[in-house]
């Protein structure tokens, strides 16, 4: 098991599913996995958002979790994506991470019940402190309709040792550089949005946890290892000319325009789980052509 370190390039992975019955797709995502390592990812986050989750058993979940830990075999972080809008749940799918071999658990907010301050702090604590492992809280307003506040975040740590750092999809930096202002180096951040990983590290954000490392993972990783070592412009020269395939993997709702480009390069199926769906022909395009301007 590598040393924790919350620093680099984490990728969001994709699950792949068959397109004769819907199942998961476990050869290509072994040979995914493969190409995130050869790719030189820091780290893998299986069964986030980007890997379709709400769609997932509990069995998938866990299979998923098992599955990079034994292919990946030390040579990469793994950060298990877990969270629910039931706090046993959460605490059961943490715990369920923890034995499938995983390193961290990467905990979601609550959806759709919308809980108070105090009852996000609670569900924090109760999840860190039924594992041993690190912890980093996943804020994504767009998708739960809740944002743990920055001194609820705050707090919940000071209680939390293992809570150990936050994923940050607030979609702007306000949140990120208000934290760190606070917190130093006691919480590390990692950007949950491609388009804003280096300005969330100009302000003092480590890495990305990514949707576009998927399918390329050394170019993402080139920005992120560039801005930690200082290397700013060749950061931002680099942030810059994939500015326009970050924006194409939102041009239609995630994970469906980055499973066209996997698709593209024949690296799995597009399929999705409903309620999920495909881009339309037009948003395809905007995905395909954005991955050739970069390319040529």
């Amino acid at each position: 098991m590598p040393a924790f370190t919350l620093r680099g390039t984490f990728t969001a992975l994709v699950t792949p599913f068959s397109e004769a019955d819907g199942s998961i797709d476990f050869p290509a995502f072994e040979r995914h996995l493969e190409a995130q390592i050869a790719g030189k990812i820091d780290g893998l986050v299986p069964c986030g958002t980007t890997g379709e989750s709400p769609t997932l058993s509990d069995d998938e979940k866990f299979a998923l979790i098992q599955r990079t830990v034994r292919v990946t075999a030390g040579r990469s972080f793994v950060m298990a994506g877990i969270g629910s809008n039931d706090t046993r749940k959460a605490v059961h799918q943490a715990e369920a991470a923890v034995e499938a071999g995983a390193d961290a658990v990467m905990v979601v907010m609550p959806f759709y019940n919308r809980p108070s301050q105090s009852g996000l702090s609670d569900y924090v604590e109760q999840v860190a402190n039924a594992v041993k492992c690190p912890v980093v809280v996943y804020n994504v307003p767009s998708r739960t309709a809740v944002s743990i506040d920055v001194d609820t975040l705050i707090e919940a740590a000071a209680r939390c040792p293992n809570v150990v750092g936050l994923k940050d999809a607030s979609g702007t930096v306000n949140y990120c550089q208000a934290l760190l202002s606070r917190v130093g180096n006691r919480l590390s951040v990692l950007s949950g949005d491609d388009a804003l990983t280096l300005p969330m590290m100009a302000v003092g954000a480590r890495g990305v946890i990514s949707v576009t490392s998927n399918v390329l993972p050394a170019a993402v990783g080139k920005v992120v290892h560039s801005a930690l070592e200082g290397r700013f412009d060749a950061a931002r020269t680099e942030h810059l000319r994939l500015l326009q395939v970050h924006e194409a993997m939102f041009c239609a709702p995630s994970p469906g325009p980055i499973k066209v480009a996997l698709a593209h390069r024949g690296a799995m199926s597009a399929r999705l789980r409903p309620p999920m769906d495909l881009p339309t022909p037009g948003q395809r395009a905007r995905v395909l052509a954005a991955l050739q301007i970069y390319e040529s």
